[in-house]
């Protein structure tokens, strides 16, 4: 017979039954097929083929530690740098023209094969269960990077298990899972590999990517695998949970008691993950208001946070049509983020208005508790402007809201009068102003001004028409504002509402004259 590496492992395992040692005779088949196994051991493919054979023959493939130097030769090929060497490693074996150091048999020199790390990805994948798991332990031993490491694993499980959805699905075509040459294996098998390649995932964070992290947790819950498994992959998930994107988060519930349409809790759990292995990073010294620039581009490392605080809102918009959602689970996730960590709290409006709009049955006192998670002061405009004509909002919230806005429409009007100051300060030696900074090749004219200010006191004028009805449909405003906590300053309206100068007879420009007539209107309407 021929000595191959197919059929080496057998041969060796043969002659270890029938005792063929050199006692009964010089060069017999035991020392002939040791000889044969060290030169096997020299070239990949060979070796990995000798390494297949030994499930045929595993409890003597074992004993005679066969298998083991089969994976220390596969692991220290594997753990060798490609770029440093000479040799085609890939589909490399004894009928290669090219011997080990790269020479050719001939002695002319051979043609160099450039490989990438993962030359031996899949390779390995068609190895079974039981023999991986003993392939990635040996090259983590010898140091292999966890990178490099977490990539076989992902190799090796998308072809192996559905990560797409149950085997069933695939059984109807073909009977395995797609790109797998091995048979389709059982739920139990299947679960038994998830579990395997979850405890062999390097700890270390970011070398695996949390969709790739998502898809193995959604797949566990399908296979119902172990309990520690599912709560490894949602504390890896937590831990880089602001990688992640919304359509990924979106867990179908799997409960044998299914309440809701996603799981919640699940992403409870991971949110408080993400938030106990940030909290050493994220220590603010005080509950003052963080603004956007220090949250997105700061060095206060804020940015992951922000980044899960979006993702929270989105998550939170998009369970909360369901009816069974409850009001506790729903804020409870909600306040699971500081409000430190929203620049704006337009999502998390846009939630509780859909929330709002799904659970029509919620009481006065509900709808309050509801709102609380939200601040109307950092609502944009956009979103202001939606919440003042919000039937849904509880009347609190709504003058919250028209407050605030007036607060920043008085702070634009305090601005536009300083700039109206320099101007008259400027008057005599320039028609216009020169903008500092950026802007400074832009002139801006009275009659900008003016414009200017005229549409701010139209739309305060709006604002508290807005108000006046609100106030006609549900109370006085001493009610409202007892309930802010607040008290209104009656200014008189005299003759003096109409006067054109000021106290020291100087002539007022345009911009000024427009809002003190501003403030005197609203001082009448508080009057009335």
């Amino acid at each position: 017979m021929e000595l191959t590496a197919r059929n080496v492992v057998s041969l060796r395992c043969a002659a270890e039954y029938l005792q063929m040692n050199e006692d009964y005779g010089e060069g017999n088949l035991i020392a002939q097929t040791e000889s044969f196994l060290i030169e096997v051991f020299g070239f990949w493919t060979d070796t990995f083929k000798a390494l297949e054979t030994c499930e045929d023959v595993l409890p003597w493939a074992e004993e005679l530690h066969i298998v083991s130097r089969c994976i220390d030769s596969l692991s220290t090929k594997a753990c060798a740098d490609p770029t440093l060497l000479s040799w085609p490693v890939a589909g490399q074996s004894q009928d290669d023209a090219f011997a080990w150091n790269g020479i050719h048999a001939s002695g002319a020199a051979s043609k160099q094969c450039p490989l990438n790390e993962d030359w031996w990805y899949e390779d390995v994948s068609f190895l079974k269960q039981h023999i991986y798991r003993k392939l990635i332990l040996a090259v983590s031993a010898r140091g292999m990077t966890p990178e490099r490491i977490a990539g076989s694993l992902i190799f090796y499980a998308k072809k192996h298990l559905p990560l797409n959805g149950r085997q069933s699905n695939f059984q109807k075509h073909n009977g395995a899972v797609p790109g797998s040459t091995l048979p389709a294996a059982s739920d139990a098998d299947q679960r038994t590999l998830l579990e395997e390649i979850v405890a062999l995932l390097p700890e270390q964070k970011g070398f695996i990517p949390t969709k790739f992290l998502l898809r193995l947790l959604k797949t566990s819950m399908i296979l119902d695998a172990s309990k520690s498994s599912r709560e490894n992959l949602e504390r890896r998930v937590g831990a880089q949970l602001d990688e992640a994107a919304l359509e990924d988060i979106l867990i179908p519930n799997m409960g044998h008691t299914v309440e809701t349409l996603y799981d919640i809790d699940c992403i409870q759990r991971m949110v408080d993950h993400f938030m106990m292995a940030d909290q050493d990073e994220i220590e603010p010294t005080s509950n003052e208001l963080i603004n956007e620039g220090q949250l997105v581009g700061g060095s206060h490392s804020l940015a992951p946070l922000t980044i899960v605080a979006n993702l929270v809102d989105g998550y939170l918009a998009e369970v909360a049509p369901d009816t069974n959602l409850k009001l506790t689970k729903f804020n409870a996730l909600a306040s699971a983020i500081p409000g430190y960590a929203r620049p704006l709290d337009d999502g998390i409006y846009r939630a509780i208005d859909i929330y709002l709009k799904a659970h029509s049955w919620l009481t006065g006192s509900e709808r309050e508790q509801l709102c609380r998670v939200m601040n109307c002061q950092k609502l944009s405009l956009e979103a202001s402007t939606h919440a003042a004509q919000n039937e849904r909002l509880p009347l609190r919230v709504i003058v919250q809201v028209l407050f605030f806005e007036q607060l920043r429409l008085r702070t634009s009007v305090a601005g536009w009068l300083f700039v109206s100051d320099n101007l008259d300060n400027s008057q005599s030696l320039s028609g216009n102003l020169v903008i500092e900074g950026t802007r400074a090749d832009q002139l801006v004219t009275f009659d900008d001004m003016r414009d200017r200010v005229r549409s701010l006191e139209k739309e305060c004028l709006n604002m508290k028409e807005d108000v006046d009805k609100l106030v006609k449909a549900k109370g006085s405003w001493n009610s409202i504002f007892k309930i802010l906590g607040l008290r209104l300053k009656v200014k008189s309206c005299g003759p003096k509402s109409s006067s054109k100068t000021s106290s020291n007879g100087k002539v007022l420009h345009p911009s000024r004259k427009a809002v003190m007539n501003l403030e005197q209107h609203s001082a009448c309407k508080k009057d009335d």
